[in-house]
């Protein structure tokens, strides 16, 4: 059983590891055997959508080339098209999360992934996220992460947009979260959360009162650093 208690505070890890423990599950960083079966891939494959050049992506992100390799050919083996959907997104969530409705939290995950709005999360989309997540300093991760609990994007997270995304969490979860959830128990922890974060008890947290309060925070700190090493 998995106990969501205290989850108004480690929302932020909780949106990252488990996103990377789907990656785990689904062969995202699983070696490859050489490097040119990969590069040829990325040059002759028939594929949707074609990536960029491996160099031009080691440029742009904080990964190695080898590292692009194998996160490229799990990328693949998931989506051949090149592209993946919301569909697809909900589609890998539901089955890591059979006990539970994953919908809605895979939503909220497409959309600060599907960073140009087309509808379509690239492996340069996939990438570019996946470096400020695990490569990223700690502002970055925090800055990335408060933008996806900000979902109108009007650069302030509301009571109304953290319940959602704790409902979606929770939801997720299913029956392992322990103990069993009452009906109100994720308003009181967006309640427990605004209380953390808003610092100037406005009844909105901003990437300012985020940052500061996630700082600040020493299980937060410390368990961010759990991502350094993944790859």
């Amino acid at each position: 059983m998995l106990t969501l208690d205290g989850l108004e505070m480690i929302a932020v890890l909780v949106v990252m590891g488990l996103f990377i423990k789907v990656l785990e599950q689904f062969g995202m960083f699983e070696p490859v055997g050489g490097e040119d079966s990969v590069e040829d891939d990325f040059e002759l494959s028939t594929v949707c959508h074609r990536p960029e050049s491996m160099d031009k992506l080691q440029e742009q992100t904080k990964f190695t080339k080898k590292e692009l390799q194998v996160l490229y050919r799990g990328f693949k083996n998931e989506c051949p098209s090149g592209v993946v959907n919301e569909e697809n997104f909900k589609n890998i969530y539901s089955q890591f999360f059979p006990q539970g409705d994953s919908s809605m939290y895979a939503h909220f995950l497409f959309e600060a992934f599907d960073t140009n709005k087309n509808g379509s999360v690239s492996f340069e989309d996939f990438v570019f996220g996946l470096s400020i997540i695990l490569r990223g300093t700690i502002n970055d991760r925090l800055n990335w992460a408060f933008n996806l609990y900000d979902l109108n994007k009007d650069g302030c997270i509301t009571k109304e947009e953290m319940l959602d995304i704790m409902k979606s969490i929770y939801d997720m979860m299913g029956k392992y979260t322990y103990p069993t959830m009452q009906d109100d128990a994720p308003r009181e922890h967006v309640e427990s959360f605004f209380q953390k974060m808003d610092r100037n008890k406005d009844g909105v947290v901003t990437i300012e009162e985020f940052i500061e309060s996630c700082k600040k925070d020493e299980n937060i700190m410390q368990s961010m650093q759990l991502f350094d090493n993944v790859i």
